[in-house]
Formats: structure tokens, C-alpha cells, sequence
């Protein structure tokens, strides 16, 4: 049912099998060991670029969680008004819901394909997906310090001899790697919380970090007792790529967010007056210019000055010489002066008329 999922895991673990198998040998458990491990490496290297867009995808909605708690306020009694409303914010701030669940969601597919993978290498069977008879035999002789790595805690006891081990030598080897996968998963969730805005913590991701840092590892715990050492191997390996992956990608993108703030204040900066500067005032316009008469046009003369008091005299008016005739004609400007001698002149001709 399930075969689009067990023939391509199979099929990257024969493969790492067969590199390591050359070195180290077909039916050592070294060789088996780093195949689970490097198909791990392998499927978590495929899925590196969702990981890092959930993680992005994460970070944005940690910007805008405090509108999210608005908008939960205010349809506290609506469930589809606000689910409306959460998906139109989300829009606006380009966020996928989906985007953060995506990795999450790959893993467990792979995690049952593998987990069906290695319990299927029995005792009697002459294949398994990608391998041979011979390649099952190899798995089965793998002898990983008394412990084959088909064998679990819980295994019943005639299943136990068919492997030819004994339960001490399973508890051996399966305790330490369930305490390892245990902490390992406590540590990649306690760095994942760390990463988180305070300001953008609700009820449900209170909850969710609960689980995550406590649940989750206690299931990783207990569920190894009905784990395979081989599925032991592949949570152990798996948990160790997110703790390296977390902390690269983190890193990468503190250093991207950094690079941008200082970009920005160097830009504020640039654009701010420097010290002791003056703020650059706005230019005044330009007055209207004047039609061509009026700019070659002459300025008004001013008003005459009164004479000034104080001065010199004006000159007295000539005294005519002794026996001379007082002038009688008009004077030189052609206007007629008063004076005695116009009078003088009037009377004289009045006389002879007479």
C-alpha cells in the first residue's frame, strides 16, 4: 500500500550500504550503521530549503503575533470571521501556514517507511524491497556489540533466539542510544523556543513549547523500548542534522537581519544633518521680472528742496543807472514782471490819451 514510500528509502540505503559495505564490510554493523545514518544526511539535505522557509515563515509571524492577539480579541466569539481575518493578514505579510508544517509533515513519512524497511529484515525472508537474500543476511549478521540491529527491548524472547542474542545485550545497546535521542530532541526544541519573540507567545504556543520541550522527548524515551536499534540510529542521527541545521540557518539568517538594520541606519544617517551643520533652509523664489519699460525707465525725481535758511541772499534787483528809462518790455522769458515801472508806464499812456 504503502510501497511509494518503503521502495525509495530502501533504495538509499542500499545504496549507502553498498559504499560503506566496500570498506568496511557487507555484514559489519559499522557499514549499516553510517547507511542509516547517511540516509538520514541525505533525505534532511533534500528537505534543507523547506526547512529554511519554515523557518523564515516562522520569524514573520512572529513580527506580526501582536496583531494576531488584536484580531483574537476581537473575534473571540466569531471562529470564521477570524479565521478570515488571519488568512488576509497573512496574505498581507506573505506567510504560508503550510510552509512551517512542511518539513515536519515530510519526516513522518519517512520515519514509517524506514521504521517498516528494517523490521521486515527477518530471519527466512529472501528480499526486502531494494535488497537481495544476501543483502538481508548481511543485515541480520550485523553484530553490533551482541545486538543485531533488528532487535528491540520489548522483542519477544523466541524471537530473541532466532537472532541468537539476549535481552541484556539489547538493553545494552538500545539504553544509552534512547537517553541520547531523548536529550538530543529536549536540546533542538529548547533552541527552537529560545529563537522565539516573548512579545509573540499565545495560549497555543505555550502549549506547543511544552510539548515539544518535555512530550516530545519523553515519547522519543519510551517509545525505544519497542523502537529497532536500527530506528534508534536513524532518530539519533536525525535529531543531531536539526540541532547542526537549526544553529547554521539561525546564524544566517541573524546575520542577513543584522546586515539589513545596519543598512538602514547608515541610510537614516546619511540623509541626517551632521554635527554642527546648519539645516538646509528651502531657496526663496525668484521675484517677477519687470517688463523692459519699466526696468529702463528712469526713477521719479524727487521734489524740489526747500532753500535752505541761512544761506546766501538772493541777488537785489538792478537799479536802472541815473537819467535811464525804466524798461518797459516784456523780459526775455516773455512774461511780464511786476514792478513800479510797469505801473509807472500804464499811467503815462493813460495821460496822453486824455
Amino acid at each position: 500500500m504503502l510501497d511509494f514510500i518503503y521502495y525509495p528509502v530502501s533504495f538509499i540505503l542500499w545504496c549507502w550500504h553498498w559504499v560503506f559495505g566496500h570498506i568496511f564490510g557487507e555484514s559489519s554493523a559499522v557499514s549499516w550503521a553510517l547507511g542509516i545514518v547517511f540516509l538520514v544526511f541525505t533525505l534532511r539535505a533534500i528537505m534543507f530549503k523547506p526547512m529554511v522557509k519554515q523557518v523564515r515563515s516562522m520569524r514573520k509571524m512572529q513580527e506580526f503575533a501582536p496583531e494576531i492577539k488584536k484580531l483574537q480579541k476581537k473575534y473571540a466569539n466569531d471562529r470564521q470571521k477570524l479565521a478570515q481575518e488571519m488568512q488576509k493578514l497573512q496574505s498581507q505579510h506573505g506567510v504560508n501556514p503550510l510552509g512551517g508544517c512542511l518539513p515536519m509533515l515530510l519526516q513522518i513519512p519517512v520515519f514509517i517507511g524506514l521504521f517498516h524497511v528494517l523490521r521486515e529484515f527477518e530471519p527466512g525472508k529472501t528480499e526486502n524491497y531494494f535488497f537481495d537474500a544476501q543483502g538481508v543476511q548481511s543485515y541480520l549478521d550485523a553484530n553490533l556489540f551482541g545486538a543485531r540491529l533488528s532487535n528491540w527491548i520489548t522483542q519477544p524472547g523466541a524471537e530473541l533466539a532466532a537472532y541468537g542474542v539476549d535481552r541484556t545485550s539489547v538493553i545494552l545497546v538500545a539504553i544509552p542510544l534512547m537517553i541520547l535521542a531523548s536529550v538530543l530532541t529536549h536540546l533542538t526544541a529548547r533552541h527552537s523556543v529560545a529563537r522565539q519573540n516573548p512579545d509573540a507567545a499565545t495560549q497555543q504556543t505555550a502549549i506547543m513549547n511544552k510539548l515539544t520541550l518535555w512530550i516530545f522527548p519523553l515519547g522519543v524515551l519510551v517509545g525505544g523500548f519497542f523502537f529497532p536499534i536500527g530506528l534508534l540510529m536513524y532518530w539519533l542521527s536525525n535529531n543531531s542534522w536539526t540541532l547542526m541545521q537549526q544553529h547554521v540557518v539561525y546564524q544566517k539568517i541573524d546575520k542577513e537581519e543584522a546586515a539589513a538594520k545596519a543598512a538602514a541606519i547608515e541610510k537614516r544617517s546619511a540623509a541626517a544633518p551632521k554635527p554642527g551643520q546648519k539645516p538646509a533652509q528651502a531657496k526663496k523664489a525668484a521675484p517677477p521680472r519687470k517688463p523692459a519699460d519699466d526696468v529702463n525707465a528712469k526713477p521719479d525725481a524727487k521734489p524740489d528742496a526747500k532753500p535752505a535758511t541761512g544761506g546766501a541772499k538772493p541777488a537785489a534787483a538792478s537799479k536802472p543807472r541815473p537819467g535811464a528809462k525804466p524798461q518797459t518790455g516784456k523780459p526775455s522769458g516773455g512774461t511780464q514782471v511786476p514792478g513800479p515801472s510797469a505801473d509807472r508806464s500804464r499811467k503815462k499812456s493813460g495821460r496822453k490819451n486824455r
